[in-house]
């Protein structure tokens, strides 16, 4: 069992949980993920590991609701427990070890970048991080990033920081010069953007597909993508890969794979939460909760 300690509101939909898990904030790595069983009948999930304290023995994760298994996550509260917590998992992200690096986050993916940018700043490599949100309200972890260097903070309707998209600010930067490396996490059409300015000035560009990742141990092959023309999994092979090598065209169909699972999983939450308030207001009997299999993230 793993006590949750803090649950802090990033953004309208983001949330940072604290959570116990003393082994695992040991030995993780930036770039590694860990699976999140909340319960019985749950859904086992992967999640990035934002951050670690190996001295308190707690991992931070942040995470976005967008679906019934990530919704259920982010309404723990201090004291509430996660009944399980298995990892750390993935390949750690190959670091440099000097040079000039920018890190590129978009909405919930600059969770991703934080752990990358902080151990690079702690080797001395001198780090850029530009990170962007709908709006300022949709920003987060500026501050954090703030720490490992220069922070390029995008809005897309101008609230707040550049107007525009990530890409545009990458794209004032590389024309600059002096950038040795790029990681990139985000939606997969802002990673393939991003992809699509590295890859012409042949600058090393790493994108991390653990958005299309499911069970995250392999198994079920949800997670499959093509790498240089050969078959890798996310979950195994990655989440990790070079970005100028991966086919994004087979990347963004799947994505849409398990789309209409995740929308009846939440439409099942949603029912079950009006029939829990009828049932308290009316005496109405209330739905039993639906289970997790197949629901969104």
């Amino acid at each position: 069992m793993h006590r949750v300690l803090t649950n802090e509101q990033l953004s309208p939909n983001v949330y940072r949980l604290v959570v116990e898990a003393p082994r695992i904030a040991q030995i993780r790595k930036p770039g590694q993920f860990v699976i999140v069983h909340l319960g019985h009948g749950a859904e086992r999930i992967p999640l990035t590991i934002a951050d670690g304290d190996p001295e308190a023995g707690t991992i931070s994760l942040v995470i976005q609701a967008v679906g019934k298994s990530t919704f259920d996550l982010v309404e723990l509260q201090p004291g509430d427990v996660i009944a399980g917590i298995a990892g750390p998992l993935g390949k750690p992200t190959e670091l440099p070890e000097s040079g000039r690096v920018v890190c590129v986050g978009g909405g919930v993916g600059t969770a991703v970048i934080l752990p990358i940018a902080r151990e690079l700043a702690r080797r001395g490599v001198r780090v850029t991080s530009i990170i962007g949100g709908r709006s300022r309200e949709w920003v987060i972890l500026e501050d954090d990033l703030a720490r490992c260097g220069e922070v390029v903070t995008c809005t897309d309707d101008g609230s707040y920081g550049r107007p525009g998209f990530v890409t545009e600010a990458l794209k004032d930067t590389l024309e600059a010069g002096g950038i040795d490396e790029v990681f990139a996490v985000g939606p997969v059409p802002m990673m393939r953007a991003v992809v699509a300015l590295t890859k012409p000035l042949d600058v090393p560009t790493t994108v991390s597909l653990n958005p299309i990742m499911v069970d995250g141990t392999g198994m079920c092959g949800g997670c499959r993508v093509t790498v240089d023309g050969v078959t890798r999994y996310a979950c195994v092979d990655g989440p990790e890969f070079d970005g100028r090598k991966v086919d994004f065209d087979e990347l963004a169909d799947r994505l849409t794979t398990y789309r209409p699972f995740e929308r009846a999983a939440l439409e099942r939450r949603e029912a079950c939460k009006v029939g829990l308030k009828t049932g308290e207001r009316g005496g109405v009997a209330a739905p039993a909760a639906a289970g997790a299999a197949g629901g969104a993230r």
